[in-house]
């Protein structure tokens, strides 16, 4: 049986064929209440060799990565390279709302499961593909991975030491999961038309496009003062001094920047709260906050400013410091660890984290939760992540496949 699932995409069924260019597509509409299965080559989806592992054993049942972004999706196996797979592909178009894809352009097309012969059979069909380039263009053949996405993309060219190469800021797959939600906000409007005109579309989402439009910070950086910042130094080419941005204190890290008068970052109520605990002294004492050249002010003044700000966060935790900007309106805030998020006491009174049993592994496991709240209808993560082919059975018989023919099929390498 089919769990029955209320929410604002419950009467909708989504196919998802990505690989880990796309799966945070089909989590976020299965959040949001579709009924998302999730199609793996047999033998499984190569994106759960991703680490890290539960209990750091690789296994394909125990990708934490693979965990991570396939909530709220069921499983089977197909092999659509097959005909016989085909087939039972193109049956499942006839009760679906949408087809999720990262296959390169024109792959589908060659196996006869491209968007017009979907059409053909289901006029309603959204077909999301998530492709390095898009599908049009002199680009639109090559490979990525999320790195030559991020640096294609325009966004890694701020990061990093100014006398050293770019860096890309995180391990895992950013530009691929900002292609995966473009993904499913296309989706989304697509099913808006689809409501006003009766009619499906093609959803063409490119991934360095997806990064280009994480550039608001560069480029509103233009619109405010005509420049562009140059890696690992101040913003403002202008400016006379470097700024720092993360603070070490006795736990940890703070996030925090003088900023003279500047409406970003005022200085002077951390000045007053140092002078309330004694460790101000008269440089910072005397210094004219309200100077309009504080950007300018050379790396000497900077540095005696800085000096004491930092022995002053030292004496304190991210939790005392944290009491104390909210008590002096600075606009400081701690640097928080994975722990630190699991007992944010914001976070538990908003029932963020969710617990998802495992049986296979006998335990359950913590997962974030929905990326919204709505005061009407759910949105949530209903179900871990599928094992391989866990749901062929029940999603099969319901296209009238009898248990004998999915043996058959499964020794043929279709499912």
């Amino acid at each position: 049986m089919t769990m029955q699932r209320e929410g604002m995409l419950s009467p909708y069924r989504v196919l998802d064929l990505t690989d880990e260019k796309g799966l945070l597509c089909g989590k976020l509409l299965g959040d949001l209440g579709a009924d998302v299965i999730k199609i793996e080559r047999p033998g499984g989806d190569p994106a759960r060799s991703i680490g890290p592992f539960y209990h750091d054993e690789p296994h394909p049942e125990k990708s934490l990565f693979w965990f991570a972004l396939n909530t709220s999706k069921r499983g089977i196996t197909l092999n659509i390279e097959a005909a016989d797979g085909q087939e039972i592909f193109k049956n499942l178009i006839r009760n679906a709302d949408f087809v999720i894809e990262s296959f390169p352009p024109g792959y589908l097309d060659k196996l006869g499961l491209g968007y017009s012969a979907l059409e053909k059979i289901n006029p309603g069909i959204i077909l999301v593909s998530i492709t390095p380039f898009g599908q049009t263009g002199p680009y639109k053949d090559w490979k990525t991975s999320d790195i030559v996405a991020w640096g294609m993309g325009g966004d890694m060219a701020p990061w990093g030491e100014p006398d050293r190469p770019p860096v890309h800021f995180s391990h895992h797959s950013q530009a691929y999961l900002h292609a995966g939600a473009d993904g499913a906000l296309g989706a989304l409007t697509a099913l808006c038309h689809r409501h006003i005109t009766g009619e499906g579309q093609q959803i063409d989402v490119s991934i360095q496009e997806a990064v280009v439009h994480c550039l608001e910070h560069i480029t509103s950086n233009w619109d405010f003062r005509q420049a562009f910042a140059k890696r690992g130094e101040a913003r403002n080419p202008t400016v006379g001094h470097q700024t720092i941005l993360i603070w070490p204190c006795k736990d940890g890290w703070v996030s925090w920047s003088h900023g003279g008068n500047s409406v970003l970052a005022p200085s002077l109520p951390l000045i007053k709260w140092m002078q309330a605990e004694g460790m101000s002294n008269a440089f910072l004492d005397e210094f004219d906050w309200n100077r309009p050249d504080f950007a300018r002010i050379p790396q000497d003044e900077m540095d005696k400013i800085d000096e004491p700000t930092a022995k002053f966060f030292m004496t304190k935790t991210k939790a005392e410091l944290l009491e104390g900007a909210v008590k002096y309106g600075v606009m400081m805030y701690p640097v928080a660890t994975t722990d630190d998020m699991l007992e944010n006491r914001q976070l538990k009174a908003r029932n963020f984290w969710k617990e998802l049993a495992h049986p296979e592994l006998g335990v359950s496991l913590t997962y974030p939760g929905a990326f919204a709240f709505s005061s009407e209808i759910p949105i949530s993560i209903t179900r871990r992540a599928p094992l391989i082919g866990e749901h062929n059975q029940e999603i099969y018989e319901e296209l009238g496949i009898s248990r004998d023919k999915l043996l058959i099929l499964k020794q043929a390498g279709v499912i």
